[in-house]
C-alpha cells in the first residue's frame, strides 16, 4: 500500500512538472511574451501573498473580508441555507482562509450540517489552512483536495449533496473574458440544478485605487512576481538574471483591466536546461505576468450569459469597491 501511494505521489508530481515545461515554453515562445499567474503559489509566492493580502494599498481582500465580517448572516441568507439540510461548501483557490473563516465560524456557531472543501494548487497553503482550522475550530468537518478546479469539481460531479462553491478574491479577474465563461460553463457542467456559486469580484473604479494596489511602496508586489523566474530557474534549471527585469503595473479605466508585466532591463537571452532551449529578450520587452479584470453588472451579465447560472443576488463593501454575488445552477 505504501509503495502505491509513493508511486502516485512520483507520477502526480512528474505530471505538475511536465505542464510546467509545457505552460512556460509555450508563454515564453509567444509573440507577445507571457508566463502563468497560477505558478506564483511556490512556498515563497505563498507567503509573499499573505503580505500583499496585508498591505494598506491592497485594497482588493480588505473590502472582501468586510463583507464576510460584518455580513455573514446577510450570505447565508441569499444562498439559502437551512440549519437542517446538508451542503457541502467546497472554496477554489481557498488559501489561507482568512474571510471564509468568518463564514465557517457563523455556519458553527449555529450548527448547520456541511463539511468544508477547500481546494488550492497549492498543498503548502491546504496544509497551513488545516493546521490553522484544526486549532480555531476543531469540530469542523475539512476534507482538503489539491489540484486543478475542474478537475476536483468532476472528481465529485456524482455526489448528490447540495454544493456552495466559494470563488473568491476576484480570481475570475485574473482570466480573459472568454476564458472566464469556458472556465464558469465548465463549473455549472459539474453541478446539479440548484447548487449555487458565490463569486467574487473586483468592481471598475478609479485608477489612483486600482494602480497602488498593484505597486505597493514596499515592493512586495513586485517581488511576488519576480519571484515566478526564481522559482523556474530553481525547478526548470533556468539562468533568469532575476535584477535584469523589473515589475511594471498598468490600468486601463475604461475598460476596466489591470495588467502585470515584468519588463526585461536590457537585451539578454536566458538558456531553460529543461527545456533545452535559449529565449532572447529585447530592452524593453514586456512579459505578461497577469491579467486583474474589474467588473460592473454588464460585464458579468455578458459572461454569466453564455453559461447555466443566473444572479440571485448581489452584496457589497461599505466603499463599493467589492462585489459578491450569489449565483445558482439553472
Amino acid at each position: 500500500m505504501k509503495e502505491t501511494k509513493t508511486f502516485k505521489k512520483i507520477d502526480s508530481a512528474n505530471s505538475m512538472i511536465n505542464q510546467l515545461k509545457k505552460d512556460i515554453d509555450e508563454g515564453l515562445s509567444n509573440l507577445e511574451k507571457s508566463l502563468p499567474s497560477k505558478y506564483f503559489y511556490d512556498k515563497t509566492g505563498d507567503a509573499l501573498f499573505v503580505k500583499i493580502m496585508h498591505l494598506p494599498e491592497y485594497y482588493v481582500t480588505r473590502s472582501e473580508h468586510e463583507i464576510f465580517k460584518e455580513q455573514s448572516n446577510k450570505i447565508i441568507t441569499a444562498l439559502q441555507l437551512k440549519p437542517d439540510t446538508y451542503f457541502e461548501l467546497i472554496e477554489l483557490g481557498a488559501g489561507d482562509g482568512l474571510k471564509t473563516k468568518e463564514l465557517l465560524k457563523e455556519l458553527n456557531r449555529e450548527k448547520y450540517k456541511f463539511d468544508y472543501m477547500p481546494v488550492d494548487i497549492s498543498q503548502n497553503a491546504l496544509d497551513s489552512l488545516e493546521a490553522d482550522l484544526n486549532n480555531q475550530l476543531p469540530s469542523l468537518s475539512i476534507t482538503k483536495k489539491q489540484g486543478d478546479y475542474c478537475e476536483v469539481l468532476e472528481s465529485l460531479k456524482e455526489n448528490q449533496h447540495p454544493k456552495v462553491i466559494l470563488f473568491l478574491g476576484s480570481n475570475i479577474g485574473n482570466m480573459s473574458d472568454k476564458v472566464a465563461t469556458d472556465f464558469i460553463s465548465k463549473l455549472s457542467n459539474n453541478l446539479q440544478e440548484g447548487d449555487k456559486l458565490f463569486l467574487g469580484v473586483d468592481l471598475i473604479k478609479p485608477a489612483s485605487v486600482v494602480l497602488p494596489a498593484y505597486n505597493d511602496n514596499q515592493g512586495v508586489t513586485a517581488a511576488f512576481n519576480l519571484n515566478l523566474l526564481h522559482r523556474i530557474n530553481r525547478e526548470l534549471g533556468a539562468e533568469f538574471k532575476v535584477d535584469a527585469f523589473k515589475h511594471l503595473p498598468e490600468y486601463d479605466e475604461k475598460d476596466g483591466i489591470a495588467k502585470s508585466y515584468l519588463v526585461s532591463l536590457k537585451a539578454q537571452q536566458v538558456y531553460i536546461a529543461e527545456l533545452n532551449k535559449t529565449f532572447h529578450f529585447k530592452e524593453g520587452e514586456k512579459i505578461l505576468m497577469e491579467i486583474s479584470r474589474k467588473y460592473n453588472d454588464e460585464i458579468l451579465d455578458k459572461i454569466l450569459s453564455k453559461t447555466d447560472f443566473e444572479i440571485k443576488d448581489r452584496i457589497t463593501d461599505s466603499k463599493n469597491y467589492f462585489a459578491n454575488y450569489i449565483l445558482e445552477r439553472k
